[in-house]
């Protein structure tokens, strides 16, 4: 993916600026120990795809990481995701939204002139992923952390999960929870069928609640299970949901082929923002 751009503009609390010459501050607990939140947007026809669920999920990981946001309300953030749309020209691809909690914190004081920064990127739509081959990661989510369900800027766990899923070769992997139940891929939520029936995994597994996830619980039946990795491996098809990938079938799970067969959930997500 060392062709993708980061368009040139972003947005730093509502000012434009070149992306070279834009920084946060090193001492902030953003930067010393990534507490912050973010969520990832698929740009369709130059608008926000699903925004009121994204905001609304935004809103409510500032909550539970304890993240300041009245500098910046609903309407304020739109409009400055709008202009940096605008600014760098682009019709379909994706933007990140992160607010960053720069007030002082454990454990380095820091004087800051805001408690939170609003940081907005855009980028080139991703790839569409083909023949997707899918690997169980021995990296698992416990569900009982104060980060599980939240998309937050402390990602480490899931790059290191999915950089170890390719150098094996596998495009990405499952990952269970402590319990042994399937929680989701490494970047994707994952919906399998099996019978006809769909299913997806509860958020009590540690989970995130993907904006994509709703999407398609909302369109279609599926139900949502606290269930281990025999599931997943009598599925007959296996789905990864995502901003990022849209909906994208698994042509292979641990070395079984999958028979790729069409189903409604490919249909869920405009085509324009299946990619990005």
């Amino acid at each position: 993916m060392s062709n993708l751009k980061t368009r040139s503009f972003v947005s730093l609390n509502g000012r434009l600026s070149r992306s070279s010459e834009t920084n946060i501050p090193a001492l902030s607990s953003a930067a010393l120990v990534g507490r912050g939140v973010f969520t990832t947007i698929a740009i369709v026809d130059r608008e926000p795809f699903l925004w009121e669920k994204h905001w609304r999920r935004l809103s409510e990981n500032c909550k539970r990481t304890w993240i300041d946001l009245s500098t910046f309300p609903e309407d304020k953030t739109r409009r400055a995701l709008d202009e940096v749309i605008a600014a760098n020209a682009f019709k379909n691809g994706r933007a990140r939204i992160t607010f960053l909690f720069e007030a002082a914190g454990e454990p380095w004081p820091y004087d800051s002139e805001r408690p939170t920064s609003l940081l907005i990127i855009t980028g080139d739509n991703r790839p569409k992923i083909q023949n997707l081959s899918l690997a169980v990661s021995p990296f698992r989510i416990n569900s009982l952390s104060p980060l599980a369900g939240l998309k937050t800027c402390n990602y480490l766990e899931k790059v290191l999960s999915i950089v170890e899923a390719r150098k094996r070769g596998f495009g990405e992997a499952i990952q269970l929870n402590e319990r042994g139940d399937v929680s989701s891929a490494c970047m994707a939520n994952v919906f399998w069928l099996r019978d006809g029936i769909l299913f997806t995994p509860s958020l009590k597994t540690g989970c995130l609640a993907g904006t994509t996830r709703e999407l398609v619980m909302e369109n279609l039946e599926c139900k949502e299970v606290e269930a281990g990795l025999e599931e997943l491996r009598s599925a007959d098809e296996i789905f990864l949901t995502s901003a990022g990938l849209g909906v994208t079938q698994v042509s292979e799970f641990e070395g079984r082929r999958l028979s790729g067969e069409a189903h409604q959930i490919s249909s869920i997500v405009p085509s324009a923002g299946v990619n990005s």
